[in-house]
């Protein structure tokens, strides 16, 4: 699909627009959610706030701080998100590192994430085709001589929910490849309060929300602590950011109804929203009428 295409004109009227009326619940942290919530408008969906996990920085640097005063030893350094890449360069500011030392490192990010990593320090050396872990483990399975490299992997340090299996994966995966892996906490990722989001909660049990979007599995684990059972989502239509979200919320018992086929950027996933939408029309008519 060319560009052109995917553009919408915002003056459009909202009727005219594949998510008109809709109310999507937005999980995604802030820095997330509102990129996600843009895409969504964009398309004449109505997103409503419920961060259920958020993102921030870490209480102790030790660790980082080791490995960013001997980022040259490191072949390559492997973002998984864009938080890991803003807390990783907030640092080195913090410490004084000039951004020239990890010129010497290749650098690896997925998706748009690409973007905020260029930003940052003008460089980046691979974008997967897939924009997955299993994306970063194609590619660098394809390089010469890969074994033995030194790989750094800023990853986030969940608090106060089971740990996703997706950077363990990859861990494990890229040492099958005989690549020696450093992985260090860069941010935090942690569960909110459900006793802020009474009146969220109780849109969602009253069948006013359409649609739930979740961007990751931390923040399907999250909710599930948020809700007593199955019954209170029933009746909401449940949309995952690409194949991995949507594998580990399966696992936890979702019925996972859209899936983005196109996970490199939110505008994928507002998309799908919007195209499997006309499928579910009669739910919506069904939902609308009952309200």
């Amino acid at each position: 699909m060319d560009t052109q295409s995917r553009e919408i004109n915002l003056l459009t009227p909202s009727s005219k627009l594949p998510l008109d009326g809709k109310r999507i619940l937005v999980t995604a942290p802030r820095n997330y959610a509102y990129r996600l919530s843009e895409q969504i408008i964009k398309q004449g969906g109505l997103p409503i706030f419920m961060p259920t996990i958020e993102t921030c920085y870490l209480s102790n640097y030790n660790q980082l701080d080791a490995a960013l005063n001997h980022i040259d030893e490191f072949d390559w350094i492997v973002f998984t998100s864009r938080n890991g890449i803003t807390a990783f360069f907030h640092r080195m500011n913090d410490l004084n590192i000039p951004i020239s030392v990890v010129q010497k490192c290749h650098l690896c990010a997925l998706g748009k994430d690409a973007e905020s990593l260029l930003a940052f320090c003008g460089k980046v050396d691979l974008i997967p085709t897939e924009p997955s872990p299993a994306g970063i483990v194609a590619e660098l399975a394809k390089l010469p001589q890969i074994q033995k490299k030194k790989v750094l992997i800023p990853a986030p340090e969940v608090v106060g929910l089971p740990e996703p299996d997706v950077v363990p994966n990859l861990i494990t995966d890229l040492q099958k490849l005989g690549i020696e892996i450093t992985r260090v906490p860069t941010y935090i990722t942690q569960g909110l309060d459900k006793s802020i989001y009474g009146v969220e909660l109780n849109l969602i049990r009253q069948g006013i929300i359409n649609v739930i979007a979740f961007s990751s599995t931390a923040e399907v684990e999250s909710f599930l602590t948020m809700v007593n059972s199955q019954s209170d989502y029933q009746s909401c239509i449940i949309a995952c950011f690409g194949p991995y979200t949507t594998a580990n919320a399966q696992k936890l018992g979702m019925n996972v109804a859209i899936v983005s086929k196109d996970y490199s950027s939110f505008q994928g996933f507002a998309e799908a929203m919007s195209t499997t939408g006309y499928a579910y029309a009669a739910f919506f008519t069904l939902t609308f009428s009952s309200h």
